[in-house]
């Protein structure tokens, strides 16, 4: 896809990830691929704000320049480490040699574990402000969403929050980029909540917290390192994580998740009356066949309903596995 302006001024220069299979090496999208997006300030001074994972800083690089050209980058916001984040930066400070890096204490401490990186580096205090031109950045310190030394960013004049893991989810962007003009919302709301509960749901805490220091800000988009841009209803992503997460605190919704495995079909056939009976009660019920699904697909069901059956037959006199 092209580069695409969010805001004047302000651009997606994302790109697609289709080769990986499994993200962090657990979670399966090779179906759903995943979005790396970056984002790039195009004002007096210039910031790039994230980066992308190593394997595809060829189509990363194309995005930058078809935008700009490199060496005038002022800043590279790096908001998180993690090298689906960072995997790119060795090529791309090749290209902008004169850009200043910005990140939090922690993150220096991983920039130089990870490459060496001592030099031309800022660590922002939480809420600094740093003035582009007609934009202006804000940075909020968000630990744990979902690393120690992950932050914000937020663009003062746009209302633009960068808001790195938190509100991502996985899926490629290959219909649009926004929420208004994606051809299949309820697919990314689906997979918003896969990615909640595979990777964000232990940080429940952490993610709340987040939310409530970004309360008093005025948010016109959510720009979030995967997944979706959220520019009709910002807040709409934001209430959905808001509700995911406190399900760590609070009842989740009253429905089951029927969890069901089987050696030679046996406890397969038990499983449509068990589903009928339930079903008479008035209870809602979501199945999977444990053999056939991954756990990736199972959790957001277990994190959002208060119950869970489970049908299995004994293994070496042991619980199926």
């Amino acid at each position: 896809m092209d580069p695409i302006e969010i805001k004047p001024n302000i651009f997606w220069i994302g790109v697609n990830d289709t080769s990986t299979q499994f993200f962090e090496g657990i979670w399966p999208i090779k179906d759903e691929g995943i979005s790396y997006n970056s984002y790039l300030i195009n004002d007096q001074k210039k910031a790039l704000i994230e980066i992308c994972k190593d394997n595809t800083t060829n189509d990363f690089l194309k995005q930058l320049q078809a935008t700009i050209n490199p060496p005038v980058v002022d800043y590279i916001i790096l908001n998180h480490m993690e090298p689906d984040h960072s995997g790119a930066l060795e090529e791309i400070l090749r290209l902008c040699p004169n850009a200043q890096l910005i990140c939090t204490e922690r993150a220096r401490a991983m920039l130089k574990g990870f490459f060496g990186i001592e030099q031309n580096i800022h660590v922002i205090t939480d809420g600094e402000f740093l003035p582009l031109g007609n934009c202006q950045l804000q940075f909020f310190s968000t630990p744990n969403v979902h690393w120690p030394e992950t932050m914000m960013t937020y663009e003062t004049n746009h209302q633009v929050l960068f808001s790195c893991d938190g509100f991502g989810g996985y899926g490629k962007l290959d219909q649009g980029i926004f929420d208004d003009n994606c051809e299949n919302l309820p697919f990314y709301e689906q997979e918003s909540l896969r990615y909640f509960s595979n990777i964000v749901a232990s940080f429940s805490k952490p993610t709340l917290s987040a939310i409530e220091k970004l309360k008093p800000l005025p948010i016109s988009v959510v720009a979030p390192s995967h997944g979706l841009i959220w520019r009709r209803n910002p807040k709409q992503i934001i209430e959905y994580y808001q509700r995911w997460a406190e399900y760590s605190r609070t009842p989740a919704e009253p429905s089951i998740t029927l969890l069901h495995g089987s050696m030679y079909g046996n406890t397969d056939r038990l499983m449509p009356a068990l589903q009928e009976g339930l079903a008479a009660t008035g209870i809602k019920v979501k199945s999977f066949d444990v053999v056939t699904t991954h756990f990736s697909y199972l959790l957001p069901s277990l994190w959002t309903q208060q119950g869970v059956l489970i049908g299995a037959p004994t293994y070496e006199g042991r619980i199926f596995p």
